[in-house]
């Protein structure tokens, strides 16, 4: 049985028109110890019965020892999760949560070449992982961050990735943008990512093409993503069903 766990938002920052930063610190404990990838399932007063009230959501942030985690969330139409933590939850609400939980995680060791394929706040386990090989010097490590919104409003953690992609030697980012007539990248010059229109599996399916048996993907993102992905991946190119994993929301 995973432990329950009180915490209390402590801050709170508006990411897009539709998402939202909540940080939260967990009470009674010194740290809170988790794995890159893993997420929580919160129990919001949002119904009496458990599957009313359950959520989970993955942790953005990486290990760091502190009791600090924080969760990309986006706005859902008619969600009664989201709609809590958008019109109610404020600095000093409680969140009740247990956890960490799930197998989306990074292996013990790295030796593959790591391709990361996800859409909207899919990108949240990624985050961690990213910034988990970052702080603990891995920074060498063939990672590809393939990222999927619909228009430029939308789009996610762009400057910190950039910046990351300036500091990782093995780390590339590219975004794709499914609905957007214009491409405008808000950054200052000199970081680099890639930014085209359309959606991500043109992406993986152009540029890993080769079948390679060390090359691992994760994905994360809506059902329909998912679905085509890993037929994209294991029908139409060829790689074994073990290269591929990933973790659905919504």
């Amino acid at each position: 049985m995973k432990t329950w766990y009180d915490s209390r938002v402590i801050k709170i920052e508006e990411q897009t028109p539709t998402t939202k930063r909540f940080w939260v610190e967990v009470e009674g404990v010194d740290s809170f110890a988790f794995k890159a990838g893993q997420f929580v399932t919160m129990d919001l007063p949002i119904g009496e019965r458990r599957r009313q009230r359950w959520r989970s959501y993955s942790i953005a942030n990486a290990p760091d020892g502190t009791k600090v985690l924080e969760f990309c969330i986006v706005r859902l139409e008619g969600g009664a999760g989201t709609t809590y933590f958008f019109e109610e939850v404020g600095t000093g609400t409680p969140i009740r949560f247990k956890g960490p939980a799930g197998s989306f995680v990074l292996p013990e060791k790295i030796e593959q070449e790591l391709v990361f394929i996800c859409t909207g706040t899919g990108v949240a386990p990624f985050r961690s992982m990213i910034h988990d090989l970052h702080n603990r010097g891995e920074d060498g490590h063939s990672i590809h961050l393939i990222f999927g919104t619909r228009f430029n409003e939308n789009i996610l953690y762009q400057k910190e990735f950039a910046e990351l992609a300036e500091k990782m030697p093995g780390f590339r980012y590219d975004i794709c943008l499914s609905r957007e007539s214009e491409l405008l990248p808000c950054l200052p010059s000199g970081l680099s990512f890639g930014l085209r229109k359309g959606y991500v599996h043109p992406v993986y399916l152009e540029q890993y093409k080769e079948v390679k048996p060390g090359r691992l993907f994760y994905l994360c993102g809506w059902k329909e993503m998912i679905d085509e992905a890993v037929a994209n991946l294991t029908k139409k190119l060829g790689y074994d069903r073990k290269q591929v994993k990933y973790e659905l929301y919504g």
